[in-house]
């Protein structure tokens, strides 16, 4: 939290199925972090009911850390919520297993969100060695022109897994985490919404060990739907408006049409305006709501 004294971090990890990197993931982390200026750390490990050798490789790691397990795979967000509930520390990291974030900028970051007195710092993929597959590029590119649109900001990376937070504004809207991989889109969504101090530093993004286990379809849909309550939620008006606006048009296409061509009045004419009326006011109710 803002002020903290003490350089304290908690890592949580989660893990699904990872047998073949994550051992490798947690000695190179705990070597990074003994060595580094943090006095204090924890790493927190959360299997979500990995069902090949994960658990085996975490135990013969020898590496001092907590061991969190799911009996059941319940999904990237979910472990991470499980984590955050059991961290000991106000300063939380998240990183992934798979070998994919450059782990050893964490200190660095971590001094920089202490120094910069933030409320997140975000490791934004955008440094010299990106490895991202092609077909997620596309989807990502038009997800964050949303989220830009929501935020009324500039968003270098909107799902980054690696990152720094602070624990008691994170607990703040545990409630709306999803238990999949959006848990990183709806924390940054909901700090910037919410006018924390949110920034960020470019990072690699290296080739993945393993099989991915993010489903392109699903997984952007869900993206989608999820920036849809976001902005219902934090700025309802965001999300009414350009509706009201294409109505608005609409409207005013029937009404020249038919007075100016036709002469006659049709019931387009007539129910358009009217719907547009009701999302708009349906826009201005949620807003009186979310401002509550």
């Amino acid at each position: 939290m803002k002020g903290e004294t003490s350089v304290s971090l908690s890592v949580i990890i989660p893990v699904f199925n990872e047998e073949i990197i994550v051992q490798k993931t947690l000695i190179d982390l705990y070597n990074i972090l003994i060595n580094s200026h943090i006095e204090e750390f924890e790493i927190i490990v959360v299997d979500d009911g990995s069902y090949d050798n994960t658990a085996r490789e975490i135990s013969t790691s020898k590496i001092p850390c907590t061991v969190l397990t799911h009996q059941e795979n319940r999904g990237y967000g979910a472990a991470l919520k499980t984590g955050l509930r059991h961290a000991n520390y106000a300063t939380i990291a998240i990183t992934d297993a798979d070998g994919t974030y450059p782990n050893e900028k964490i200190p660095e970051m971590y001094t920089y969100y202490q120094e910069r007195t933030l409320d997140m710092l975000v490791g934004s993929r955008t440094g010299k060695e990106v490895s991202y597959p092609f077909l997620r590029k596309i989807p990502k590119f038009v997800i964050i022109r949303m989220a830009n649109y929501i935020a009324d900001t500039t968003i270098p990376d909107i799902n980054s897994g690696l990152r720094i937070f602070d624990k008691e504004i994170a607990l703040q809207f545990f409630n709306l985490y999803p238990n999949g991989f959006s848990f990183t889109i709806t924390i940054t969504m909901a700090m910037l919404c919410r006018g924390y101090d949110v920034e960020y530093m470019a990072i690699n993004y290296l080739v993945r060990t393993g099989v991915s286990k993010i489903s392109p379809i699903k997984d952007t849909l869900e993206f989608f739907n999820l920036l849809s309550k976001i902005a219902i939620f934090f700025d309802p008006m965001k999300f009414f408006m350009p509706f009201v606006c294409l109505l608005t048009l609409i409207s005013l296409i029937f009404l020249i049409k038919d007075i100016f061509i036709v002469h006659n009045l049709s019931q387009s004419s007539v129910l358009f305006p009217i719907l547009t009326v009701l999302i708009f006011s349906m826009g201005l109710i949620a807003d009186m709501i979310s401002k509550k």
